[in-house]
């Protein structure tokens, strides 16, 4: 498993500009089965992606299609890490604390 840490270089303004095609890059992401769980950081100078993949470099290729660095808008650092433990109600668990 991989987290994706997204690291904002732009401001807000110009990447909201460009959130449209950042939600498209995810849901493409989303579909393919490579990204898990997403959201943006708080405070907003970034956002993070738990992703599945074959390699850490299967991972940074994908990351490198974001159009956010693609438009040197953000940076990105990943972090790979072997899953040993999860909560079996972890879907309940996001879904109660994003309330």
């Amino acid at each position: 498993m991989f987290v994706i840490e997204l690291l904002y270089k732009a401001d807000l303004k110009q990447i909201d500009a460009h959130m449209r095609a950042h939600m498209a890059y995810l849901n493409q992401h989303y579909a393919a089965g490579t990204f898990v769980v997403s959201g943006r950081k708080i405070p907003r100078d970034g956002g993070v992606i738990l992703a599945v993949g074959k390699s850490r470099e299967q991972i940074e290729a994908i990351a490198k299609e974001d159009p956010f660095c693609k438009l040197g808008l953000a940076d990105f650092r990943i972090i790979e890490f072997r899953a040993s433990q999860r909560a079996d109600d972890v879907g309940e668990r996001i879904e109660r604390d994003a309330r």
